[in-house]
């Protein structure tokens, strides 16, 4: 069997503000900090063979404060991890959209990524992973969009709405043979943390 377990990166301030991120390098704010040395004392007390990260800075942070806490060395920093890539509209909020292309600036061609695009490249890291990692536990530290996609189009689960995991959660799918299935979903359970 093999183990990923997904982690979204610490807390930005465009999280805060909800801008979209996209591929922009934000650093994590205090609390982004604060919540990725939650994540890696709760890492600490288990063991894990492998580790990857997205190569996006609020993830290369998160993923460097882990494996300082619980001496898993790195093993890549990925592009096939990024965040949905927001084209034109990265570094708006929904007024700034609504201002520049009206109320129905999702109808427009804003060069973002689309969803499929997303799906596919994170199974096609998950696939790259079981081949060279079979029997291994592996850390994956990414973004929300893209871990809800990924494992939208793993777990095949069509619905329109799929929940986006928290900043610093952890969700740990298990695949035995041909199956995949959730040991654990969006856990915040090591967040409790005082601003």
């Amino acid at each position: 069997m093999t183990l990923i377990a997904f982690i979204r990166h610490g807390n930005t301030d465009w999280n805060i503000e909800k801008r979209a991120q996209g591929h922009a390098n934000n650093p994590l704010n205090k609390r982004g900090i604060k919540q990725a040395e939650a994540v890696a004392e709760r890492l600490s007390n288990e063991n894990w063979d492998v580790f990857f990260s997205s190569d996006l800075l609020r993830a290369t942070q998160t993923a460097e404060i882990i494996a300082s806490k619980t001496k898993i060395p790195i093993k890549a920093f990925c592009k096939e991890l990024r965040e949905l890539d927001r084209g034109q509209i990265e570094g708006t909020i929904e007024k700034d959209r609504i201002e520049k292309w009206g109320k129905e600036w999702r109808k427009y061609d804003l060069k973002q990524e689309t969803t499929q695009s997303v799906q596919k490249r994170g199974v096609r890291f998950v696939r790259k992973i079981v081949d060279q990692y079979p029997e291994k536990k592996v850390l994956v530290v990414g973004h929300g969009f893209m871990i809800a996609q990924t494992l939208r189009a793993l777990f095949k689960n069509d619905t329109e709405e799929y929940e986006e995991p928290d900043n610093a959660s952890i969700t740990v799918i298990e695949k035995k043979m041909k199956d995949w299935k959730y040991l654990i979903y969006n856990s915040t359970t090591h967040l409790d943390i005082k601003d």
